[in-house]
Parts: structure tokens; sequence; C-alpha cells
């Protein structure tokens, strides 16, 4: 293999490992191995252990930065709705990786890890903020969307462990929060209320948002 060729099956093979234990669980020798390739090989292409990982946590960010694009066609509901369930088919596919990177691994204090972490979510909040049509949005709007990706993020957390809610459960249920924070703003701000009018004149009457407010209502009676 070339070395760049090579390199991408080592990255592919440390994100399989670690898609099945936590990053600091998983040796360089056992990458090796499952590369078909010696200890010695690896560090030729790796300085340590903590690059392999930040590359492979690299091209971990990628694909779960990538979760969040959508179309920006149709109810915002439901552009929601397939934005949470591919962010859990990622949670569920990598989850000691993703755990390990959320709560802290072998990469603890790195600044190169922390600006992945942080790029992901900045990447999160980006679209949403496309999606509602904001490019310079208010402080309370700001504080709606980033509450709720690390919500996102928690809530995926305390569902690896264990997963005793049924996953679909959730993705529909963190839809329904972001309409709920969004309407706690938007009854203190007028600004949010606007944009919250425009958001709801375009859902349907079964979509998530209209879910919600049907069963606010018969909790309410």
């Amino acid at each position: 293999m070339g070395v760049e060729e090579r390199r991408q099956q080592l990255i592919g093979v440390a994100l399989e490992l670690f898609s099945r234990r936590s990053p600091d669980e998983v040796s360089i020798d056992e990458i090796a191995s499952a590369a078909g390739i010696s200890r010695p090989l690896v560090y030729h292409y790796f300085p340590g252990k903590l690059s392999l990982y930040e590359a492979a946590l690299q091209r971990a960010a990628d694909d779960l930065a990538g979760r969040f694009v959508e179309p920006h066609e149709g109810p915002l509901g439901a552009r929601l709705l397939r934005v949470m369930r591919r962010f859990f088919d990622f949670v569920d596919e990598h989850g000691p990786g993703f755990s390990a990177l959320m709560r802290g691994g072998p990469a603890v204090g790195s600044s190169t890890t922390n600006a992945l972490i942080d790029a992901v979510r900045q990447a999160a909040y980006d679209q949403i903020l496309a999606h509602l049509g904001v490019e310079n949005p208010p402080a309370r709007l700001e504080l709606v969307v980033r509450s709720w990706i690390s919500l996102a993020e928690s809530t995926a957390l305390i569902w690896l462990d264990g997963r005793r809610i049924p996953r679909a459960e959730l993705e529909y249920q963190l839809v329904h929060d972001f309409a709920a924070l969004a309407a706690v703003s938007a009854a203190h701000d007028e600004e949010m209320a606007m944009l919250m009018r425009q958001v709801l004149k375009d859902e349907p009457t079964d979509g998530p948002f209209s879910d919600l407010v049907g069963r606010l209502i018969s909790l309410a009676s």
C-alpha cells in the first residue's frame, strides 16, 4: 500500500475497534494485528496512539457533522427528526468511541481533540440556524440552539448506558425538546415569538411540533 492508503486503512481499523470498546482499552498491538501489519509499522505511519486516535477522531467528527446536513425542504419538525435519526445511527454504530470522546478518553487535554469536538458542535449549530433561515441569531436563539445540541449529546450518552428507552422515542422526544425550548424562549421575547410563528405556520397537523402541542393541551386538561 501507498503511504496515504495505509494511513487510511489504519484509521479505519482503529475506528472499527473504537466502535466496540473505549479507545483507552485498545492497544497499538491490537490495531496492528487487525490491520495485518507489525507494531513498528504502525509507528512508521503514526508517532503514537494519541496521533492515531486523533486521526480516527477527525474522520468520525467529519462523519458526525455530516449527519446534521439536511435539505432545506419541508417542515422543520420533519427535518429535525431525520437529523436525529442519523445522529442516533452514528451513536449506535460508534457507542463506546462516542462515549469515550464525550466523557473523556486517551486524548483528554489534547487541543486537537477538543477542537474537533467543538467543530462538530459548531457544525450542528450552523446547520440548525441555516434551517431557521437566520444568519445573525439573537442571544436567546443562540441559547436555545446550543442548549438543544448539548441536550442531544447528553441524551445519547445516557441512552448508551443500558438503552432503557426505545431509541425511536428519544429521537422524537428530542424534536419535541427543541420546540419546547424555543417556545419557552418565545414566551419571553417577541423576536423569538415571531420566529416561532414563522416556523409553526408551515407545520402539518400530523408533524412532531403539532403533536407536542396536542400532548400539552391533553396534559393540561
